[in-house]
């Protein structure tokens, strides 16, 4: 689906953002923040329910969420003092302005029969989309492991068509998969069931076919 609102619009599957016909690049917790913003308009959200929604069992500061605010109301040329996009609801949170006009595309057949990828960690959940998805320590990380141990950017996950690879992106304390050290820039295949070691976390690759059964139990 393409969701379009002022000069801007927003592939959600494709995850990619256009501004006037140019292509924004847009951080992964910018991106799944403006989504839930669209998604939930014209409802406002508060600062705890994003939290919860974007940053699940992770501690997020009120700076840091104000940020990524920040980095949304750039890509989409939303002035702070003037907002049309993104308004800020003092003392509460936030709630998406602008009027959008959705773009419903027929998914083609084969589409269907892919399954969706995730890593599990305790009650945590990362679904993996199609493209590429950071692991890291760094906040604006798709899958962000706060742990000194874990490298800013550590490693990489590509996704198409419900197949997943992982890639070492020459982390310092290496990545862990089915009990091997995953040389440094090079990707292998997960299967599903498979354990990601990374720094004191261990992540389960699972994929769950779109009739909601598991090909691998936790």
């Amino acid at each position: 689906m393409s969701l379009r609102f002022g000069e801007c619009r927003l592939d959600v599957e494709a995850r990619r953002l256009f501004r006037a016909s140019r292509e924004v690049r847009v951080p992964p917790k910018a991106f799944a923040l403006l989504q839930l913003l669209i998604e939930t308009r014209p409802r406002a959200l508060s600062k705890g329910e994003i939290l919860e929604r974007v940053w699940p069992g992770v501690f997020v500061s009120d700076a840091a969420l104000a940020r990524v605010i920040n980095q949304i109301r750039k890509s989409v040329g939303d002035p702070a003092r003037r907002p049309r996009v993104i308004r800020t609801v003092h003392g509460y949170g936030y709630a998406f302005l602008a009027d959008v006009v959705g773009d419903q595309r027929p998914a083609p057949v084969a589409a269907a029969k892919h399954g969706a990828c995730w890593l599990i960690l305790g009650r945590r959940r990362f679904r993996l989309g199609d493209g590429e998805h950071i692991l890291g320590r760094d906040p604006e990380a798709a899958i962000w492991l706060e742990s000194p141990k874990v490298s800013r950017q550590h490693a990489r996950f590509a996704v198409s068509g419900g197949r997943a690879t992982i890639e070492d992106l020459g982390s310092k304390n290496g990545t862990i998969v089915r009990g091997d050290r995953v040389p440094a820039r090079t990707a292998i295949a997960l299967e599903p069931g498979d354990r990601i070691q990374t720094g004191p976390f261990t992540l389960i690759f699972r994929t769950i076919s779109e009739t909601g059964s598991t090909e691998t139990a936790l």
